[in-house]
């Protein structure tokens, strides 16, 4: 087997980016059955990668380990029951394999269990990465970079939207947290759909970044609460739908800031999951809290053809060598990025 470069997280610890380097001798995978080998042309850092490096409850991986859970590359090769109609085809990663499980009687269907490719298992951070071939789709000529930079973001952000909160023209959303990947793609759906859209960040040069990008208004985060700040730009109402990935640091400042009936949905906890809410809020203004987790193959096709027509488009905050991963994954973990930090493997 030919020896590929792959990009390891070499030991737990922090900072993370401490700890990686570039792996030229990293053994070349193999597709096995229901599989495609994908010769990597473009990966992207997610919030998922640091926390494999910083390490997560109950989650297990042997060091060193190659994350990276967003990753478009052409097929070189197909496991067993896999058709060769698959060979030389361009293909974007979901990442969030189902896992089966027994279905138990007279019981509401619930979503299914996800193993995440780069979480559980070996990612896209290398120059091949193997993937069931059910959770690849045909991208033909799109930009490889900018696809990368696109899936699980976008994504997760329209099962968080579309799918869970059930946005609708004319809403008016409240992101928190922009710059970040999927903060950023909540604002581009928003707006895509006609929705009023309210951004917040503890940077002024990240609202006004976002207010280029089509938010009506920011709000500057300095720690405290906003919710007032927020209600006084909707007429004391408060907003439909707060989409949040930053966790307990806002999540109060959230729930205050939505009207009778709007609804909180989180993908997500940055800055810890133990977050102090206000039962009374809810149940009195009968709030909805739902939580989100990546998306379908259906989802994905659903966001993936805006891609295509040029509804939707990535923001991508900086392209790097993997010789440079250090520096790509300082970047993600210093939180000084606006849009998607990207590795370009061709």
């Amino acid at each position: 087997m030919n020896p590929v470069k792959a990009i390891e997280i070499k030991n737990q610890g922090t900072p993370v980016s401490s700890n990686v380097t570039l792996n030229p001798d990293r053994v070349d995978p193999v597709a096995g059955p229901g599989e495609l080998l994908v010769r990597t042309e473009a990966s992207a850092l997610n919030q998922l990668d640091l926390w494999v490096g910083r390490g997560l409850p109950g989650l297990e991986r042997e060091f060193p380990a190659i994350s990276g859970s967003d990753g478009v590359g052409i097929v070189e090769s197909v496991g067993a029951g896999v058709s060769d109609d698959w060979i030389g085809r361009r293909v974007i990663l979901n990442a969030a394999v189902p896992v089966e499980s027994r279905p138990e009687p007279d019981l509401r269907p619930a979503p299914p269990d996800i193993r995440m490719i780069g979480e559980h298992s070996t990612g896209t951070m290398a120059q091949r990465f193997v993937a069931p071939a059910s959770n690849v789709l045909d991208i033909g000529e799109t930009d490889p970079v900018e696809a990368a930079a696109f899936g699980l973001v976008h994504l997760t952000a329209w099962r968080m939207l579309v799918t869970r909160a059930r946005i609708r023209p004319g809403s008016t959303v409240l992101v928190t947290g922009i710059g970040g990947g999927v903060a950023l793609a909540c604002l581009g759906i928003s707006r895509m759909l006609d929705c009023r859209v309210i951004v917040t960040s503890r940077s002024q040069e990240k609202l006004d970044r976002a207010l280029e990008l089509g938010a009506h208004h920011g709000v500057l985060d300095e720690g405290g609460d906003f919710s007032r700040a927020v209600r006084g730009l909707t007429g004391r109402r408060g907003v439909d739908v707060c989409a949040d990935s930053v966790g307990k640091a806002i999540h109060l400042s959230g729930i205050k800031s939505l009207a009778r009936g709007g609804v909180y949905v989180t993908c997500g906890c940055t800055t810890g999951p133990d977050a102090t809410t206000d039962l009374a809020r809810v149940f009195w203004n009968q709030l909805s809290i739902l939580g989100s987790t990546m998306g379908d193959m259906t989802e994905f096709r659903e966001v993936l053809a805006h891609l295509a027509g040029g509804s939707l488009r990535p923001v991508i905050d900086s392209v790097h060598a993997p010789e440079d991963c250090e520096a790509a994954f300082r970047r993600l973990e210093n939180g000084s990025q606006f849009g998607k930090v990207i590795i370009d493997w061709r």
